[in-house]
Protein backbone atom coordinates (compact mmCIF):
# COMPACT_ATOMS: atom_id res chain seq x y z
CA UNK A 1 0.00 0.00 0.00
CA UNK A 2 1.06 3.37 -0.98
CA UNK A 3 0.60 6.47 0.95
CA UNK A 4 -0.40 9.58 -0.75
CA UNK A 5 -0.64 13.22 1.66
CA UNK A 6 -3.63 14.94 0.30
CA UNK A 7 -1.52 18.14 -0.03
CA UNK A 8 0.45 16.68 -2.82
CA UNK A 9 -3.14 15.99 -4.57
CA UNK A 10 -3.95 19.58 -3.29
CA UNK A 11 -0.59 20.83 -5.04
CA UNK A 12 -0.99 19.14 -8.32
CA UNK A 13 -4.71 19.91 -8.92
CA UNK A 14 -3.93 23.84 -8.43
CA UNK A 15 -0.61 23.41 -10.61
CA UNK A 16 -2.54 21.87 -13.54
CA UNK A 17 -5.39 24.21 -13.32
CA UNK A 18 -3.14 27.16 -13.29
CA UNK A 19 -1.45 26.16 -16.43
CA UNK A 20 -4.41 24.95 -18.07
CA UNK A 21 -5.58 28.48 -18.33
CA UNK A 22 -2.73 30.34 -19.04
CA UNK A 23 -0.63 28.31 -21.60
CA UNK A 24 -2.81 26.57 -24.32
CA UNK A 25 -1.53 22.85 -25.03
CA UNK A 26 1.02 22.30 -27.74
CA UNK A 27 -1.66 20.14 -29.67
CA UNK A 28 -4.05 22.67 -29.79
CA UNK A 29 -1.46 25.26 -30.61
CA UNK A 30 -0.11 22.99 -33.75
CA UNK A 31 -3.89 22.56 -34.98
CA UNK A 32 -4.77 26.54 -34.76
CA UNK A 33 -1.43 26.91 -36.89
CA UNK A 34 -2.28 23.89 -39.33
CA UNK A 35 -5.43 25.95 -40.06
CA UNK A 36 -3.94 29.40 -40.52
CA UNK A 37 -2.29 27.92 -43.67
CA UNK A 38 -5.56 25.93 -44.87
CA UNK A 39 -7.85 28.26 -44.51
CA UNK A 40 -9.69 30.04 -47.46
CA UNK A 41 -11.06 32.79 -46.36
CA UNK A 42 -9.29 35.88 -45.64
CA UNK A 43 -11.26 36.90 -42.39
CA UNK A 44 -10.92 33.73 -40.97
CA UNK A 45 -7.08 33.41 -41.41
CA UNK A 46 -7.30 36.66 -39.46
CA UNK A 47 -9.23 35.22 -36.54
CA UNK A 48 -7.27 32.46 -36.33
CA UNK A 49 -4.22 34.99 -36.34
CA UNK A 50 -5.61 36.67 -33.43
CA UNK A 51 -6.18 33.50 -31.84
CA UNK A 52 -2.35 32.06 -31.86
CA UNK A 53 -1.33 36.11 -30.89
CA UNK A 54 -3.82 35.49 -27.62
CA UNK A 55 -2.05 31.91 -27.06
CA UNK A 56 1.36 34.06 -26.94
CA UNK A 57 0.12 36.83 -24.76
CA UNK A 58 -1.77 34.62 -22.40
CA UNK A 59 1.50 32.26 -21.99
CA UNK A 60 3.99 35.16 -21.60
CA UNK A 61 2.16 37.36 -19.46
CA UNK A 62 0.69 34.72 -17.40
CA UNK A 63 -2.90 35.75 -18.02
CA UNK A 64 -6.01 33.82 -18.66
CA UNK A 65 -6.44 32.64 -22.43
CA UNK A 66 -10.26 33.33 -22.17
CA UNK A 67 -12.51 35.23 -19.94
CA UNK A 68 -14.42 32.20 -19.15
CA UNK A 69 -11.96 30.16 -17.10
CA UNK A 70 -14.43 27.15 -16.85
CA UNK A 71 -15.71 25.12 -14.24
CA UNK A 72 -13.09 22.63 -13.13
CA UNK A 73 -13.38 19.12 -14.40
CA UNK A 74 -11.81 16.52 -13.14
CA UNK A 75 -10.95 12.36 -14.47
CA UNK A 76 -9.09 10.53 -12.02
CA UNK A 77 -7.80 6.98 -12.29
CA UNK A 78 -6.47 6.18 -8.51
CA UNK A 79 -4.63 2.68 -8.19
CA UNK A 80 -6.23 0.81 -5.99
CA UNK A 81 -2.87 0.14 -3.96
CA UNK A 82 -2.83 4.11 -3.01
CA UNK A 83 -4.44 4.97 0.06
CA UNK A 84 -4.68 8.70 0.89
CA UNK A 85 -3.85 10.38 3.79
CA UNK A 86 -4.10 13.87 5.95
CA UNK A 87 -7.34 14.89 5.10
CA UNK A 88 -10.47 14.29 3.04
CA UNK A 89 -9.92 13.64 -0.46
CA UNK A 90 -12.76 15.69 -2.49
CA UNK A 91 -11.60 18.49 0.00
CA UNK A 92 -8.13 18.36 -1.01
CA UNK A 93 -8.64 18.54 -4.91
CA UNK A 94 -11.58 21.48 -4.73
CA UNK A 95 -8.85 22.85 -2.15
CA UNK A 96 -6.09 22.71 -5.41
CA UNK A 97 -9.20 24.50 -7.01
CA UNK A 98 -9.55 27.17 -4.80
CA UNK A 99 -6.68 28.01 -4.82
CA UNK A 100 -5.37 28.24 -8.40
CA UNK A 101 -8.26 30.38 -9.18
CA UNK A 102 -7.64 32.95 -6.15
CA UNK A 103 -3.91 33.23 -6.95
CA UNK A 104 -4.30 32.63 -10.84
CA UNK A 105 -7.04 36.05 -10.53
CA UNK A 106 -8.79 33.32 -12.75
CA UNK A 107 -12.68 34.65 -13.02
CA UNK A 108 -15.36 32.55 -10.33
CA UNK A 109 -17.97 31.27 -12.24
CA UNK A 110 -19.55 28.51 -10.37
CA UNK A 111 -23.13 29.19 -8.72
CA UNK A 112 -24.43 27.00 -5.54
CA UNK A 113 -27.43 26.62 -6.39
CA UNK A 114 -28.57 26.07 -10.27
CA UNK A 115 -32.12 27.23 -10.61
CA UNK A 116 -33.52 29.38 -7.76
CA UNK A 117 -30.81 31.34 -5.98
CA UNK A 118 -27.56 31.11 -8.27
CA UNK A 119 -25.24 33.04 -5.64
CA UNK A 120 -21.52 32.56 -6.43
CA UNK A 121 -19.31 30.27 -4.36
CA UNK A 122 -16.93 33.17 -4.77
CA UNK A 123 -14.41 30.23 -5.47
CA UNK A 124 -15.19 28.38 -8.22
CA UNK A 125 -15.58 25.55 -6.65
CA UNK A 126 -16.74 22.74 -6.29
CA UNK A 127 -15.30 20.80 -9.20
CA UNK A 128 -16.72 18.27 -11.01
CA UNK A 129 -14.75 14.95 -9.78
CA UNK A 130 -15.02 11.85 -12.08
CA UNK A 131 -13.18 9.03 -10.33
CA UNK A 132 -11.97 5.21 -11.29
CA UNK A 133 -10.37 2.73 -9.73
CA UNK A 134 -7.60 0.99 -11.46
CA UNK A 135 -4.65 -1.39 -10.78
CA UNK A 136 -1.39 0.03 -9.15
CA UNK A 137 -0.37 2.37 -7.13
CA UNK A 138 -0.59 5.73 -8.82
CA UNK A 139 -2.76 8.70 -9.54
CA UNK A 140 -3.60 9.92 -12.71
CA UNK A 141 -5.38 13.48 -12.87
CA UNK A 142 -6.65 14.75 -16.01
CA UNK A 143 -8.27 17.91 -15.72
CA UNK A 144 -10.35 20.29 -17.95
CA UNK A 145 -11.27 24.17 -17.64
CA UNK A 146 -14.68 23.82 -19.13
CA UNK A 147 -15.84 26.90 -20.81
CA UNK A 148 -19.97 27.19 -21.02
CA UNK A 149 -20.65 28.99 -24.33
CA UNK A 150 -19.43 25.46 -26.08
CA UNK A 151 -20.45 23.67 -22.89
CA UNK A 152 -24.27 25.36 -24.10
CA UNK A 153 -24.22 24.00 -26.85
CA UNK A 154 -23.42 20.11 -26.11
CA UNK A 155 -26.46 17.32 -26.66
CA UNK A 156 -27.45 13.69 -26.01
CA UNK A 157 -29.67 11.90 -28.48
CA UNK A 158 -30.64 8.28 -27.50
CA UNK A 159 -30.15 6.71 -31.11
CA UNK A 160 -30.85 2.85 -32.11
CA UNK A 161 -28.73 0.43 -34.08
CA UNK A 162 -30.95 0.75 -37.05
CA UNK A 163 -29.48 4.29 -37.14
CA UNK A 164 -26.25 3.16 -37.98
CA UNK A 165 -23.17 5.19 -38.30
CA UNK A 166 -25.16 7.72 -40.72
CA UNK A 167 -27.13 8.39 -37.87
CA UNK A 168 -24.43 9.04 -35.57
CA UNK A 169 -22.63 11.22 -38.18
CA UNK A 170 -25.94 12.98 -38.89
CA UNK A 171 -26.32 14.03 -35.34
CA UNK A 172 -22.62 14.88 -34.94
CA UNK A 173 -22.68 17.29 -38.16
CA UNK A 174 -25.92 18.67 -36.92
CA UNK A 175 -24.94 19.75 -33.36
CA UNK A 176 -22.81 21.86 -34.85
CA UNK A 177 -24.78 23.19 -37.17
CA UNK A 178 -27.16 23.94 -34.72
CA UNK A 179 -24.94 25.45 -32.27
CA UNK A 180 -23.47 27.93 -35.10
CA UNK A 181 -21.02 30.83 -33.89
CA UNK A 182 -22.27 30.27 -30.26
CA UNK A 183 -19.28 27.90 -28.83
CA UNK A 184 -16.57 30.05 -30.28
CA UNK A 185 -15.29 27.97 -33.38
CA UNK A 186 -12.70 26.33 -34.36
CA UNK A 187 -13.64 23.98 -31.62
CA UNK A 188 -13.01 20.44 -30.79
CA UNK A 189 -15.81 18.14 -30.94
CA UNK A 190 -16.28 15.18 -28.34
CA UNK A 191 -17.98 12.59 -29.33
CA UNK A 192 -19.01 9.55 -26.79
CA UNK A 193 -21.04 6.11 -28.46
CA UNK A 194 -22.78 3.73 -26.90
CA UNK A 195 -22.65 3.01 -23.13
CA UNK A 196 -25.90 4.28 -20.74
CA UNK A 197 -26.74 8.36 -21.58
CA UNK A 198 -24.96 9.27 -18.42
CA UNK A 199 -21.58 7.02 -19.78
CA UNK A 200 -22.01 8.64 -23.40
CA UNK A 201 -21.95 12.41 -21.75
CA UNK A 202 -18.51 11.61 -19.90
CA UNK A 203 -16.91 9.66 -22.69
CA UNK A 204 -17.62 12.46 -25.04
CA UNK A 205 -16.61 15.11 -22.40
CA UNK A 206 -13.08 13.28 -21.65
CA UNK A 207 -13.06 13.35 -25.33
CA UNK A 208 -12.53 16.98 -25.29
CA UNK A 209 -9.72 16.74 -23.74
CA UNK A 210 -7.59 13.81 -26.05
CA UNK A 211 -4.27 15.51 -27.87
CA UNK A 212 -6.00 16.78 -30.93
CA UNK A 213 -2.66 14.77 -32.74
CA UNK A 214 -3.99 11.57 -32.02
CA UNK A 215 -6.43 9.53 -33.24
CA UNK A 216 -8.80 6.26 -32.20
CA UNK A 217 -7.33 3.36 -32.59
CA UNK A 218 -10.25 1.37 -34.10
CA UNK A 219 -9.67 2.13 -38.19
CA UNK A 220 -13.24 2.30 -38.47
CA UNK A 221 -14.21 4.83 -35.61
CA UNK A 222 -10.83 6.87 -36.98
CA UNK A 223 -12.48 7.03 -40.60
CA UNK A 224 -15.86 8.06 -38.58
CA UNK A 225 -13.92 10.90 -37.24
CA UNK A 226 -12.44 11.97 -40.19
CA UNK A 227 -15.61 11.80 -41.87
CA UNK A 228 -17.31 13.76 -39.38
CA UNK A 229 -14.32 16.53 -39.39
CA UNK A 230 -14.22 16.86 -43.22
CA UNK A 231 -18.08 17.58 -42.87
CA UNK A 232 -17.81 19.88 -40.14
CA UNK A 233 -15.71 21.88 -42.15
CA UNK A 234 -18.00 22.20 -45.13
CA UNK A 235 -20.76 23.69 -42.94
CA UNK A 236 -19.07 26.82 -43.71
CA UNK A 237 -19.23 28.20 -40.36
CA UNK A 238 -15.81 29.42 -39.82
CA UNK A 239 -13.72 31.05 -37.60
CA UNK A 240 -15.70 32.78 -34.64
CA UNK A 241 -19.10 31.71 -36.97
CA UNK A 242 -17.77 34.30 -39.94
CA UNK A 243 -16.95 32.20 -42.47
CA UNK A 244 -14.84 29.69 -43.79
CA UNK A 245 -13.77 25.79 -44.05
CA UNK A 246 -12.29 25.82 -40.13
CA UNK A 247 -15.02 25.28 -38.28
CA UNK A 248 -13.62 22.32 -36.18
CA UNK A 249 -10.16 21.32 -35.37
CA UNK A 250 -10.71 18.25 -34.56
CA UNK A 251 -13.34 15.63 -33.53
CA UNK A 252 -12.21 12.79 -31.02
CA UNK A 253 -14.67 9.92 -31.02
CA UNK A 254 -14.76 6.75 -28.15
CA UNK A 255 -17.13 4.30 -27.41
CA UNK A 256 -18.41 1.53 -25.07
CA UNK A 257 -20.54 -1.43 -24.96
CA UNK A 258 -24.09 -0.77 -25.25
CA UNK A 259 -27.74 -2.47 -25.03
CA UNK A 260 -28.80 -4.26 -27.96
CA UNK A 261 -31.52 -1.73 -27.82
CA UNK A 262 -29.67 1.37 -27.96
CA UNK A 263 -27.26 3.40 -29.03
CA UNK A 264 -26.82 6.58 -26.90
CA UNK A 265 -24.65 9.24 -28.94
CA UNK A 266 -23.45 11.91 -26.57
CA UNK A 267 -21.35 15.32 -28.85
CA UNK A 268 -19.73 17.75 -26.15
CA UNK A 269 -18.63 20.96 -27.77
CA UNK A 270 -15.28 22.64 -26.73
CA UNK A 271 -13.86 26.12 -27.68
CA UNK A 272 -10.37 26.81 -28.78
CA UNK A 273 -9.43 27.70 -25.64
CA UNK A 274 -9.02 23.73 -25.59
CA UNK A 275 -7.65 23.81 -21.97
CA UNK A 276 -6.46 20.57 -20.40
CA UNK A 277 -3.60 19.43 -18.79
CA UNK A 278 -2.80 15.93 -16.71
CA UNK A 279 -0.03 14.53 -14.53
CA UNK A 280 0.52 11.21 -12.52
CA UNK A 281 1.50 10.82 -8.74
Amino acid sequence: MREIQVAELTAGVRELFLKANYEIGPDVEEAVCRACREEKSPVGRDVLCQIRENYRIAREERVAICQDTGMAVLFMDIGQDVHFTGGDFEAAVNEGVRQAYAEGYLRKSVVQDPLFDRINTRDNTPAVIHTRIVPGDRVHILVTAKGFGSENMSAVKMLVAADGEQGVLDFIVDTVRKAGPNPCPPVVVGVGIGGTMEQAALMAKKMTARPLDTWNKDPRYRALEEKALAAINRLGIGPAGIGGNTTALKVNIDFAPTHIAGMPVAVNMCCHAARHGEMTL
